[in-house]
């Protein structure tokens, strides 16, 4: 087997666990699925389950690594308004990255501290990479970068939370209604970070 075919079936077995798991753990709850329940279902071994996915919550989150590095992974120029503006096209394609992702999974983490603890340390990891970004372009300026990236990485973690929040209540059109109250939140940000 070609180097490309390995890879393409590695991917598509990571894939075929995650889309599983997540399946009975939003049917049947997060702590009661186990690791076996999931190679059973998946039709793979417990150690090909453990070895795509070191942790359970991980089964769960799978977009932890883009997660944690967005947006500062693709921030160009300004931190900013580079942020403010990647974040306005995540709002408007409904992505994941900024809180949609259905409300039987939105349900699902609501309901487990094990995962709920695991989405905050998600956010910190977003902050600490904020931070070490900022930290990197301004070093001269002591403090003050650390709290920017503090700002930014809460009014993230807050616009978030109110996606998840509204999906529960099972609201309509939420990226449109949540647009202006976001441009107010970064609106709030600007005199203090838009030089970042």
């Amino acid at each position: 087997m070609s180097e490309g075919l390995r890879a393409q079936k590695k991917h598509e077995t990571r894939k075929t666990i995650s889309d599983v798991a997540t399946r009975l753990f939003i049917r049947n709850g997060f702590e009661d699925v186990t690791i076996a329940d999931i190679a059973a279902e998946a039709r793979v071994a417990k150690m090909t389950v453990t070895n795509h996915f070191p942790r359970k919550e991980d089964l769960v989150f799978d977009i932890r690594e883009d997660f944690t590095s967005w947006p500062a992974a693709l921030i160009r120029d300004s931190v900013f308004q580079d942020t403010r503006e990647l974040y306005f096209e995540m709002l408007g394609a409904e992505h994941a990255l900024v809180g949609f992702s259905g409300p039987g999974f939105v349900r699902m983490i609501n309901e487990s501290p094990i995962l709920t603890n695991a989405l905050h340390e998600m956010h910190r990891e977003r902050e600490v990479t904020l931070t070490d970004l900022l930290i990197r372009r301004h070093p001269e300026q002591g403090l003050e970068p650390i709290l920017a990236a503090a700002h930014l990485a809460t009014v993230l973690r807050v616009l978030f939370q109110e996606v998840f929040d509204r999906t529960l209540a099972q609201e309509k059109a939420i990226a449109d209604d949540l647009w202006p109250v976001a441009e107010r939140a970064f609106d709030q940000l600007e005199p203090a970070l838009g030089r970042y």
